[in-house]
Parts: C-alpha cells; sequence; structure tokens
C-alpha cells in the first residue's frame, strides 16, 4: 500500500511522525520519477526533457521495518544551483538534519556524467545508495558495469534497477529499510572539478565499466529528424496528422455522447414532476455538464498522442529544433520546455518557467505561455468549427476540420513567441545566456502503462473540473437565465401563451437577469458580431473556456430540446440593428475562434501567475493586455471573414 500527494494540494502523506525521510536525486531522463511512481504508487507525469518535473513530490513506503517517506526532488544535472528547481535540490540536501538518506538515479548509459552528481552528493554526508537504471540498454549497446566492484569504489551500495520492472522496484524497497545501516564512504570525493574528473575515472575503472557503442537505431533517425529542414517539415507535419486524427477518430465517440445526454435530458423532463425541476436537470445538468463531457474524446486523445510522443523520445526533438525559434524570440531553449507544457495548461508551463536562471526570461515566458492553445481550448474549437465547416468537407485527403485546428495552434504558437519576443524588450535584456543542455534520450517505445496513466490523469482532472467548477458555473448560469420564474398571468400580459413551452422559453430567457448583463455590455462585442447569449458565455468563461460550451449547450437545449446542435447554429439575434438575422455567421465564428486564442479565460492560471512572479501587477497587466490584443483581433478576422463570405 502506498500514499503520496504533491506540495501545495492533497492530504499529507500517511506517514507517522518522525517516519524517516529520504530524498531522491537525479538528473532528468534517468528514470527517477519513473522509479518514484514503482516505489509510491503515485501518479506523477513523467517527462524526456529538462523542466518537467519543476515541483517537489513526496510519497508514503511501506517496508519491513516500517513506512518511509521518499521525496522525489526536481531533475538536476549539478548541484551548483542557476535555476529555482535546482535550489530546491540543493536547499533540500544542506538541510541534512531532516534526511535519513539519499538515493542518486543514474543513467546506467551515461554512467560518467552521472558520477559527477554522485560526487557532489556525497559532500552532504549523508547515507547514499546509487540506483544504476537503463542497465538493459547498455548491456544491449555493448557496454557492461560490475554494479559490485562500482559500490565498493565508491564506498556506497549500488543497485541495478530497470525502473519499469517490479523486481528491482522490490529490490530498492527492502534496501530502503535500513538507511541506517547503509555503507558510508570512508573519504568524501574530491570537490574541485578537475579532481572530480580524475575521480570519476578511477571509479569507473574499479567498476569495470566499458561505455556503451552509440545507438546506431537512434543516429540513423536523428539524422533525419533533427535535420534543420526535413525534421522541421516532419515535425510540422506530424501535428498536422495529430489534429486529423483527433478530429476523425474522436467525432463517432463525441456523437454517441451527445446523443446519451440528448435521450437522459427527454427522459429528465418526461419523468420528473416539477416542470421547472425538470427544465433545471435537463437543461442545467445535462445539456450544461453534458455539453463539455462530449469533449472527452478529443481530451483523451490529445493527451493519447502527447504522451506516445514523449514517451518515444521525440519531444525532446521538438525541443531541440524549437531552440533556434526560441532565440529569435530572445529567450534560450529551457523557455520551450515551459511552452510545450502550455499545450496541456498554462498552469504548469508557468510553473515550468522556474527552470529558467534569468528572472527577466521567466517573465517573458510566462507573459506567453497563457497563448499557447490548451487543453480547455479543445472543446470550444471543437463546437465551433463543427459549426463553421462540415465534417465531410475535404481538401483532397486532408479534413477541413482538422487543418483548420492545426492552424489555431499554430497561430496560438506564433502569437506566444510574439508575445516572448515582445515582454523580453519590455522587461529588459538579462546580458549573456547560458548555454541550453539538451539530453537526447534513445528512441523506446513508449511504456503502455505509463501512457495510460498520463491519459487516465488527464481525463480525471477534465472530470474534475466538469464535476466542481464547471457544475457550479452552469447551476449560477442556469438561474440567471431562468430566474424568476414566469407566472401564467405575466405571460399571457406579454402576449405569450403559457401551453408553448418554446414560447414560453423564449421569453424567459429573453428577459432574464444574464440577458441583462448580456445586452449592458453589448456595445463592447457588437462589432464582432456576437449577440447578448455569446456576450454571456464569453463573461461566464472566464471561470473556465469550457463553461463558454455550458453556456451555449443550455441556451440550444432550452430552445430545441430534441435537436440543440441544430437550434445553436440556427440562433438569431432577438433585437437591435441585426434581429431575425443568424448569430453564428462564418464570420461571429471567426471572430470567436481568434478571440478564444488571445484572451486571458482562466482565473487558475492568474493566481498561479500571482503566486510565481509574487504581485498582482504582472497578472492583472496579462489580463487587459490580453484581452484587448483578443478583441482587436478577433475584430480583424470578423472583417476579413466577412469581405471574403
Amino acid at each position: 500500500m502506498s500514499h503520496a500527494h504533491h506540495h501545495g494540494g492533497g492530504a499529507p502523506v500517511a506517514a507517522p511522525t518522525g517516519a524517516p525521510r529520504i530524498a531522491l536525486v537525479g538528473s532528468p531522463n534517468a528514470g527517477k520519477t519513473t522509479l518514484f511512481n514503482g516505489l509510491t504508487g503515485l501518479r506523477a507525469k513523467t517527462g524526456n526533457y529538462p523542466g518537467v518535473t519543476v515541483s517537489r513530490y513526496e510519497g508514503r513506503v511501506d517496508t519491513d521495518s516500517g513506512p518511509i517517506v521518499v521525496e522525489d526532488l526536481p531533475g538536476t544535472y549539478s548541484l551548483d544551483p542557476i535555476s529555482p528547481d535546482e535550489e530546491i535540490v540543493a536547499q533540500v540536501l544542506d538541510e541534512a538534519a531532516e534526511l535519513a538518506g539519499v538515493v542518486v538515479v543514474v543513467d546506467g548509459t551515461n554512467l560518467r556524467r552521472g558520477l559527477g552528481l554522485v560526487a557532489q552528493v556525497q559532500q552532504a554526508a549523508l547515507p547514499t545508495v546509487v540506483v544504476l537504471t537503463f542497465v538493459d540498454e547498455l548491456l544491449r549497446r555493448g557496454g557492461r558495469v560490475d554494479p559490485e566492484r562500482l559500490g565498493r569504489a565508491l564506498g556506497v551500495t549500488v543497485l541495478p534497477v530497470v525502473a519499469g520492472e517490479r523486481r528491482g522496484v522490490e529490490s530498492l524497497r527492502r534496501v530502503l529499510a535500513g538507511p541506517s545501516l547503509w555503507p558510508t564512504p570512508p573519504v568524501l570525493p574530491p570537490t574541485a572539478p578537475d579532481e572530480v574528473v580524475g575521480w570519476a575515472q578511477s571509479v569507473l575503472a574499479a567498476g569495470h565499466f566499458a561505455p556503451p557503442d552509440p545507438d546506431s537505431r537512434t543516429g540513423r533517425l536523428d539524422g533525419v529528424l533533427l535535420h534543420p529542414l526535413w525534421g522541421t517539415l516532419i515535425f510540422f507535419a506530424t501535428m498536422f496528422a495529430f489534429f486529423q486524427t483527433i478530429f476523425a477518430v474522436a467525432a463517432p465517440l463525441q456523437g454517441l455522447i451527445e446523443e446519451a445526454f440528448a435521450w437522459l435530458g427527454e427522459l429528465a423532463r418526461a419523468s420528473i414532476p416539477v416542470e421547472w425541476v425538470g427544465r433545471f436537470v435537463a437543461d442545467a445538468i445535462l445539456a450544461g455538464v453534458g455539453g463539455v463531457l462530449v469533449f472527452l474524446p478529443q481530451i483523451a486523445l490529445l493527451f493519447v498522442l502527447i504522451s506516445l510522443l514523449e514517451g518515444s523520445g521525440y519531444l525532446s526533438r521538438a525541443a531541440y529544433l524549437m531552440d533556434r525559434v526560441m532565440a529569435s524570440a530572445g529567450l534560450e531553449g529551457r523557455a520551450f520546455v515551459a511552452l510545450l507544457s502550455s499545450m496541456a495548461c498554462a498552469i504548469p508551463g508557468i510553473m515550468a518557467t522556474r527552470t529558467l536562471p534569468s528572472a527577466k526570461d521567466r517573465l517573458a515566458t510566462m507573459m506567453a505561455a497563457p497563448l499557447m492553445t490548451c487543453s480547455a481550448r479543445l472543446p470550444v474549437y471543437v463546437l465551433l468549427i463543427g459549426m463553421l465547416v462540415p465534417s465531410d468537407v475535404r481538401w483532397g485527403p486532408v479534413g477541413a476540420q482538422g487543418a483548420i485546428m492545426f492552424g489555431l495552434y499554430l497561430l496560438g504558437a506564433a502569437s506566444a513567441m510574439t508575445s516572448a519576443w515582445f515582454w523580453k524588450r519590455i522587461v529588459g535584456r538579462s546580458g549573456m545566456g547560458l548555454p541550453f543542455y539538451m539530453e537526447m534520450p534513445s528512441y523506446r517505445l513508449p511504456r503502455l502503462r505509463t501512457v495510460l496513466i498520463s491519459v487516465w490523469d488527464a481525463c480525471a482532472a477534465f472530470l474534475r473540473k466538469i464535476t466542481s467548477i464547471i457544475l457550479v458555473t452552469t447551476v449560477i448560469l442556469w438561474g440567471l437565465l431562468n430566474l424568476p420564474l414566469r407566472g401564467d398571468a405575466e405571460l399571457v400580459a406579454a402576449g405569450v401563451d403559457p401551453a408553448d413551452s418554446v414560447a414560453v422559453t423564449a421569453y424567459t430567457l429573453d428577459h432574464s437577469a444574464a440577458a441583462a448583463v448580456g445586452r449592458a455590455i453589448a456595445p463592447v462585442f457588437e462589432p464582432l458580431g456576437f449577440d447578448w447569449r455569446v456576450n454571456v458565455g464569453v463573461i461566464s468563461s472566464l471561470a473556465a473556456r469550457e463553461v463558454f460550451v455550458s453556456t451555449m449547450g443550455q441556451v440550444a437545449a432550452a430552445t430545441d430540446p430534441e435537436n440543440p446542435t441544430a437550434a445553436l447554429k440556427d440562433m438569431t439575434h432577438t433585437d437591435g440593428p441585426r434581429a431575425g438575422e443568424k448569430v453564428f455567421t462564418p464570420p461571429t465564428i471567426a471572430a470567436l475562434l481568434v478571440f478564444f486564442v488571445y484572451a486571458m479565460q482562466c482565473m487558475s492560471t492568474l493566481a498561479v501567475m500571482r503566486r510565481e512572479t509574487g504581485t498582482w501587477r504582472w497578472p492583472l497587466i496579462a489580463f487587459v493586455h490580453l484581452g484587448v490584443v483578443a478583441w482587436l483581433m478577433a475584430f480583424l478576422a470578423h472583417t476579413i471573414v466577412g469581405v471574403l463570405t
């Protein structure tokens, strides 16, 4: 039985007071987090490039001598801190009194480099165990090492472990049971860089280490995939196919979920005797929340594809290719790691800026991260693209919907780069940049368990969001759209037949509190073609972008419960100079899509930016700045598409 939690959230680790604490230290790509997951059962994300694990994770491990707490520290190549995440590692090891021991995870195929970190860790004079990972790959590529002899040379226990195999994990669990019994070196390694090199050479010789041959398969693939021209073209082709797949594979599943929620809505209206309660369940809960839940297949598929690319080692190649692009924006390659993380969510992307040594680079990257297209935008894009272009429209073998989605992601990425360039010049240059070290792991088949965990965690987070912030916002919106309930006398006085449910719904919506709010801000969004219902959706999406979809789902289901999708497409302006005209015209849809590319519609992102910068100044600047840019770019899109159509 294992338990774990992340600092800053979740329940405390269920370990008795005074349980021994072990620190897990290692360089990125050494298999440290995979090993930690195997020991504790914590489903922590792993990555093939430095900067993903920038926070501290800890978990309980039950051993034969009782529970211990294992802390997974951020990946680092050295204990000479140049960035906030490396400072965390150095700080924890400096507080040696709190630790019972240290486990150093070293990639067996890069043992020479890993010994430098081992030498620095041993300066803490703590009981230490060295875990060698990827020993199977070392042997496959013609290398060798004798862990027992290596351990005698280091004066510590050396344990070969294949991180994904249970046998190795269990042997480490047994060793963890008694940190007080671990051997310690009689003499600490040297600290001067030249002396460390000589020390490492002697340790390797004593351990009968032979380096592995270069991975010929990886070398051949890198010759193509890292080529400045062909590699870049393959990268864009991969991303293009990525979005084609999202539409082609997920659409049938989405249709089934949509039909299921439509059936449940009809059942609720027919089965619940109190009319307004039936409408609440059907329109607020099922249409609102269900309207967002139908996009779960796309979210799952997005993370399947990301996890496959990451697990294979390809995403680190993408980071290498994008390093020269980052340089054009005045940033170093580490910033790409943060921006890449923002494709899932801007929050981990902003937190990943801790890997950047320069405070000015951190700030410029933080301001750019919200422009990377996160998974929260995906439901909005799918909804709007589906109304803009029928699913059967193709340009040769290419589906139009997937091509537009790819274009939106490309627009977000290009805008993020432009934003980083702009803010780098506003906050000023940071002087001489440090070299960007990017390790290229061998290409490997992604582990099925890792892929499944990544997808499950993403879907679980999406479902938690739906059942918390989106559900609460949806219920509030239903109240604003439907309350106060209209009596028959008021309806008759207004010329509405109380027996005509469609007419009653239309009158109620048109005279609701939400309508008043939507009309109050109409002058702001009228040039973009939005009506008051779209305005309400835009305002509500400040809680979470997906709420825009649930708002439209509520309005459509209330108008035509039999076919909410058609009701949305046929929605017309109810007043003003455009009364009677369709709301979702191509220019308006284009304006909405572009607005969602730029607008900062995520209060959680603002809160994390406040925490990382230590002030509300920069989050508020980002919110206002991106809001203005979103309106201007949406107006430009509305105008251009209006001329073309």
